[in-house]
């Protein structure tokens, strides 16, 4: 089965997923926009097939009814979004060490994307 490894920029949250993963989808959404600095390109997984080393340094912020997104406490690095009620779990394609074997699938929300 395939492994890929990534983490934060400080190193104090790592993670693992085994298996395949969606292709990345770049959102343009004003949300995503606010908290990166530009749009996010992200990939998915179902939560039993990703495990999360130093989730004690790892915040969650509600940046909606709908989801909420997860950083690093310690270096503000995105790394997570997940959907209320949702069982999956995107995971930012920046995190993900090299090689990743990620390709692009489509970009959302592009009315709102930036001028």
């Amino acid at each position: 089965m395939d492994k890929r490894h990534g983490g934060c920029h400080c190193g104090a949250v790592k993670f693992e997923v085994v298996g395949p993963l969606r292709d990345v989808i770049f959102c343009h959404c004003t949300q995503c926009r606010k908290q990166t600095g530009n749009y996010v390109g992200a990939t998915r997984v179902d939560g039993d097939r990703i495990t999360i080393e130093g989730a004690e340094n790892l915040t969650w912020y509600a940046a909606s009814d709908e989801a909420k997104r997860g950083f690093c406490s310690i270096c503000g690095s995105a790394l997570f979004w997940k959907s209320v009620g949702s069982d999956g779990i995107s995971i930012m394609a920046g995190a993900f060490d090299n090689p990743t074997g990620l390709k692009a699938q489509s970009h959302i929300f592009v009315a709102d994307k930036g001028d």
